[in-house]
C-alpha cells in the first residue's frame, strides 16, 4: 500500500495541515473528513464503501436508539443490530478464511475460501463504532446529530489505521469545539517527531537484526542468538507500535484533538499485570469495560473471574489475527493472568525490584516469539532453539557477531524503553535561568539532528510499514 510508508506521510500531511490551517473553523471538520477518506482511499479505493456503511448503520441506530430513549428493548434491539453488523463485518473479512480452512482440515473437507483482502485497520475502527453504540444505550455519551462529524470521528487519519482505539466519548467535544493554537502545534509536532525517530532509527534497525536471526538455520543459531532474536522483535514491536501512536497523537494534538496514551514504558512493568496496564492501553481498556465487566469481572466468585480472564483473552488473541498462534499468545496471558492473581502473585510481590522485571520480561518475550510466527511448524521449530531441544549450542559466536553490531543500538532501545527521556525532561525543567534556556537549545539541535539522520534512512529506504497495519 503506498500510503503505509513513512514517506507518503511526508507528502501528505503539510498539504492537509496547510489547508486545515487556512479555513474557517466551522470548515475544519470537513477538510479533515475529506483527507481522512482521500488517505484511507489510497491504498483501499473499495473498502471506503465498508467503512461508509458501517458508519453509516451506527449512526442511525444511535439516533434510533435516541428516538426510543424511553423502550429499553428497542434500544437493545438497535444497539445487537449495531454490533450485529460490526462484529459480522469483522468476522467476515478477518476470519472467514481461517474458519473454513479450519473446518476443511477438521472434516477433511474441501469448502471454498472467500479470499477477500483484510481491510486495512477494520479491527480498530470496527471496535470504536461499537464503543458508541455501547456508550449510548448506557447513556454515557449524548448522541451525535451530524452524520458527517460522526463520519470524521470514524475515519480521522491520525489514528484510523493502527489505533490507538478513541473512543467518541474521548473527542465529542472537540469535534465540535476545539482549541487550535501554537502551543498545541509545537508539542503535537515534538510528539510526531519522537514517533518518528523512534521508528525509523530504533524499530526499522532493530527489526533488521530479528530478521538477520530469524531466517537462519538451526545448526547455526544458538540458544543465546535464538533468544537474542526474540529481545530483538520484542523491541521492534514495542517501539515500532509506540511510535505510530506518538505520531497519531502528536497529529491530533496538532489539529485540537487529544487522545488518550496508549503506552506507559511496559517493558518497565514488574508484573504481567503491570504489563496489561501499560501496553496498548485502549485495547485492554476496551476488553475491561465492553467484555470483562459485564461478564462480571472478580465479582462472581474465583472461577468465574478465572473464566472471564480467559474469555477476555481468549478474545484478545483473536483479535490480533485469524491465525493459532494469536489464540495461544491471547490464552497464554489468560493462563499467566490467572497464575499471578491466585497462585504466585503475592509472592512476587515480596521479591526485589529487579526480579520482578526479569520475571516480566522473559515471558513478554517469549510471548511475543509466539506471537510473530504464524505458521505453527515455524513456531515450533524456533522454540526447538531457543529452549536446546534442537540439539544446537548454549552459545556460540554467531551470538556475539550480532551482539557486538548491536550492541550500541540495543542499548539506545533498552535504555528508551524505561522512563529515562521523562526523568531527565523534569531534571531539566527544574532548572532556572541560562541553563534552561541552554537546554532547550540543545533539545533543538539534537532533534534537527535527529531528523536529518532519519530522513537519511528514509532514503535508503522507503519500505517503512507499521507492523499492526497488518491488523
Amino acid at each position: 500500500m503506498v500510503f503505509s510508508s513513512i514517506p507518503f506521510l511526508f507528502f501528505f500531511f503539510p498539504i492537509f495541515l496547510i489547508l486545515y490551517y487556512l479555513v474557517p473553523i466551522k470548515a475544519k471538520n470537513y477538510i479533515l473528513l475529506f483527507f481522512s477518506l482521500l488517505f484511507y482511499a489510497w491504498g483501499e479505493p473499495v473498502y471506503i464503501l465498508l467503512m461508509l456503511f458501517a458508519s453509516f448503520v451506527d449512526y442511525g441506530n444511535g439516533l434510533l436508539m435516541t428516538k426510543y430513549g424511553n423502550v429499553k428493548s428497542r434500544r437493545r434491539i438497535f444497539l445487537w443490530t449495531s454490533v450485529g453488523i460490526n462484529l459480522s463485518m469483522l468476522g467476515f473479512f478477518k476470519y472467514a478464511d481461517f474458519l473454513i480452512h479450519t473446518i476443511n482440515q477438521i472434516g477433511g473437507l474441501s469448502l471454498p475460501k472467500p479470499g477477500v483482502a483484510l481491510p486495512i485497520g477494520i479491527s480498530f475502527f470496527t471496535f470504536q463504532t461499537m464503543s458508541y453504540s455501547i456508550d449510548l444505550y448506557r447513556r454515557e455519551v449524548e448522541p451525535e446529530r451530524n452524520y458527517f462529524t460522526y463520519l470524521t470521528y470514524v475515519s480521522m487519519f491520525p489514528q484510523l489505521i493502527a489505533g490507538p482505539i478513541v473512543r467518541f466519548a474521548t473527542v465529542q467535544q472537540e469535534l465540535h469545539s476545539r482549541i487550535i493554537d501554537k502551543k498545541g502545534f509545537y508539542e503535537g509536532f515534538t510528539r510526531f517527531l519522537q514517533g518518528l525517530f523512534k521508528k525509523v532509527l530504533i524499530a526499522n534497525n532493530v527489526g533488521a537484526l530479528w530478521e538477520l536471526i530469524r531466517v537462519l538455520p538451526s545448526t547455526q543459531a544458538s540458544v543465546a542468538t535464538a533468544w537474542l532474536g526474540a529481545v530483538a522483535f520484542t523491541l521492534q514491536l514495542y517501539f515500532d507500535f509506540s511510535a505510530y501512536s506518538d505520531m497519531a497523537i502528536g497529529m491530533g494534538q496538532m489539529l485540537g484533538f487529544h487522545y488518550l496514551e496508549n503506552f506507559h514504558y511496559p517493558l518497565y512493568a514488574v508484573s504481567i499485570t503491570d504489563f496489561w496496564r501499560r501496553w496498548h492501553i485502549s485495547l485492554s481498556t476496551w476488553f475491561r469495560d465492553y467484555i470483562y465487566i459485564p461478564l462480571g469481572g472478580n465479582r462472581r466468585g474465583v472461577w468465574k473471574h478465572l473464566r472471564n480472564i480467559a474469555v477476555v483473552w481468549f478474545l484478545t488473541g483473536l483479535w490480533h489475527g485469524a491465525a493459532w498462534n494469536f489464540i495461544l499468545w491471547g490464552l497464554y496471558y489468560g493462563l499467566l493472568l490467572g497464575l499471578e492473581k491466585y497462585v504466585w502473585g503475592a509472592h512476587l510481590k515480596k521479591l526485589p525490584r529487579l526480579m520482578q522485571h526479569l520475571y516480566t520480561i522473559s515471558i513478554v518475550v517469549f510471548g511475543f516469539t509466539v506471537f510473530v510466527f504464524d505458521d505453527m511448524s515455524q513456531l515450533g521449530s524456533y522454540m526447538a532453539l531457543m529452549f536446546h531441544v534442537a540439539g544446537n549450542s548454549l552459545i556460540d559466536g554467531a551470538f556475539f557477531y550480532y551482539l557486538r553490531g548491536s550492541s550500541v543500538l540495543l542499548a539506545v532501545a533498552a535504555l528508551f524503553a524505561m522512563p529515562v527521556y521523562p526523568w531527565c525532561v523534569r531534571q531539566i525543567e527544574g532548572w532556572r535561568g541560562g541553563m534552561t534556556k541552554m537546554a532547550a537549545g540543545a533539545r533543538v539541535a539534537l532533534y534537527l539532528a535527529l531528523f536529518v539522520l532519519t530522513v537519511a534512512y528514509l532514503v535508503g529506504d522507503t519500505y517503512n510499514p507499521f507492523l499492526y497495519f497488518r491488523f
